[in-house]
């Protein structure tokens, strides 16, 4: 990676982003599960998953339904109604109890849904454009609908949305709330030229495509303190449709994104990208200005001796980790001395049951049963 060795700063090291306080750099990365009971209310299953994880420096909840119309799966938890709150005080009274720090994914799903799934009469999106392929309702698969284009009076009702579940994320206990702006959601969709054909202020150029990530987390920020707010992007994921393929377009619209953002000193900005010591990543960071946390996706396993390279070369504050947090809740402990991993179980990742969620065998016991 080319850098000199900072060796007074390690994965294991604590740290301070924004108001958020993280033990070590170890992120669990936002992983959607799927767990949530009929009305999106967290379950005791899922208070007990995060419970076992909070030894990660910062945990980030799976996406969040900010309101029914953003719903993009079954068993998908949303954070409206007064019994969803409740449920979420207890997630974050569990993590807060082992000493952990969590914020929660605020997720619209934008055309990336079904009136199947959310009881609503439609999907919303930037451009009247669906999503390819399909998805799976209770009724069995479907096709992704054409998406109604938000108007501009609607744009701003959208915003408020984002910011009342980021009031009611706090209300429930939760240290902070991360926009979500990746993975081919309603954010990520207005940064593609693809999935948004706008001709308006919130379409064409670069600084255009980037307006709604600004507009969102500019209004979460001033509601919830930028000091709590952070944001995750995924630049040239090329997932759900939102493709991204030129290179240099995707450097100028985020590039207007981290510039847009940098006013509001935000508490961090967490980045999927399989590059993450590369030109656009830490682009994104120097102009963004805030602490920023790596995760390099998919299709690449985050590795032991890769995040600690990232932290210690100074390529990122932090490193975010999926699989290996699903499979192991000790993670950094594991890391830490070397210890042997668990295996993930792919086949379990999503579904509604305690199985291949919350029975990974910690550390201590499986030192005991040996």
């Amino acid at each position: 990676m080319g850098r000199v060795l900072c060796l007074s700063v390690t994965l294991y090291d604590s740290a301070d982003f924004g108001s958020l306080h993280l033990s070590n750099r170890v992120v669990m990365a936002p992983l959607t599960r799927t767990r949530a009971d009929a009305d999106g209310v967290p379950t005791a299953i899922i208070e007990e998953y995060y419970r076992q994880r909070a030894g990660q420096g910062l945990i980030i909840s799976e996406g969040v339904w900010p309101v029914l119309e953003g719903k993009s799966y079954p068993g998908q938890p949303g954070i409206v109604t007064p019994a969803q709150i409740d449920g979420w005080r207890r997630v974050a009274d569990a993590v807060h109890a082992e000493g952990g720090t969590i914020v929660m994914q605020l997720m619209h799903g934008g055309r990336v849904g079904h009136p199947e799934i959310s009881g609503e009469p439609r999907v919303v999106a930037p451009s009247a454009l669906a999503a390819p392929g399909q998805t799976r309702t209770p009724q069995g698969k479907a096709d992704l609908p054409v998406a109604h284009a938000l108007t501009l009076d609607e744009i701003p009702v959208v915003v408020e949305e984002f910011v009342q579940a980021a009031r009611n994320a706090i209300t429930a206990g939760f240290d902070g709330v991360e926009v979500h702006g990746a993975n081919g959601y309603l954010v990520h969709e207005f940064l593609s030229p693809v999935s948004n054909v706008r001709d308006d202020q919130y379409g064409g150029s670069p600084e255009n495509r980037a307006r709604f990530a600004i507009e969102v987390t500019t209004a979460v920020a001033a509601a919830v303190g930028a000091d709590r707010t952070g944001i995750r992007l995924s630049p040239a994921h090329g997932i759900q449709g939102v493709i991204e393929d030129d290179a240099a377009d995707v450097l100028a619209t985020y590039t207007a994104l981290a510039e847009g953002l940098a006013p509001l000193g935000l508490a961090f900005v967490d980045v999927l990208h399989p590059e993450p010591a590369g030109e656009l990543v830490q682009t994104i960071r120097r102009a963004s200005g805030a602490p920023l946390i790596v995760n390099t996706g998919f299709g690449v396993e985050t590795t032991r001796a890769a995040a600690e390279e990232l932290v210690a070369e100074d390529w990122a504050d932090a490193v975010a980790a999926g699989r290996p947090v699903i499979a192991n809740p000790d993670l950094v402990e594991r890391w830490r001395t070397g210890a042997e991993l668990n295996e993930p179980r792919p086949d379990l990742f999503y579904g509604s049951t305690a199985e291949g969620y919350i029975d990974y065998p910690s550390l201590e016991v499986a030192r005991a049963g040996e």
